[in-house]
């Protein structure tokens, strides 16, 4: 199942002068946040071991791994069993379609004053600031798992 496309982005209003990537870039962020906590997928085990391990070693952002080892596309295989669970909590959110808490949090903590969240930039700084409270939804949402 398709989680997120960076396409479902780059069309429409999308900001004109920001180049189609920035579609991704939430994305991005949510994917580096999976591989730096072991919840990829073993599709990315076998067919991506370099990239994964340039995301760990923050030499490739998570955007940079979304449209090189995942052609710009989320999907179920790109994570683990409890990594897919979680993800239909908290990023797609109730009912496991839209949008759920994750991208309020990301505007919350990442595109306030600028433009769109689409302007959020491509960082590990960034990435250093929303992934304390992606753990935090994770603590929390295992604690309700029991």
């Amino acid at each position: 199942m398709s989680v997120d496309r960076a396409d479902w982005h780059s069309g429409g209003d999308f900001p004109a002068e920001l180049p189609p990537e920035c579609g991704g870039t939430h994305i991005g962020m949510f994917l580096a946040w999976i591989v730096h906590n072991g919840l990829q997928g073993e599709f990315h085990d076998e067919e991506s071991p370099e990239e994964l391990e340039a995301v760990r070693a923050r030499q490739m952002t998570g955007r940079e791994f979304l449209f090189r080892a995942c052609d710009g596309k989320f999907w179920d295989e790109d994570m683990s069993e409890e990594g897919k669970a979680f993800c239909a909590a908290y990023y797609l959110g109730a009912g496991g379609k839209g949008y759920g808490p994750y991208i309020e949090d990301y505007e919350r903590v990442l595109a306030g004053g600028l433009p769109s969240t689409y302007h959020v930039e491509d960082t590990w700084a960034n990435y250093d600031a929303i992934a304390p409270v992606i753990n935090r939804r994770y603590e929390e949402w295992k604690a309700a798992r029991g």
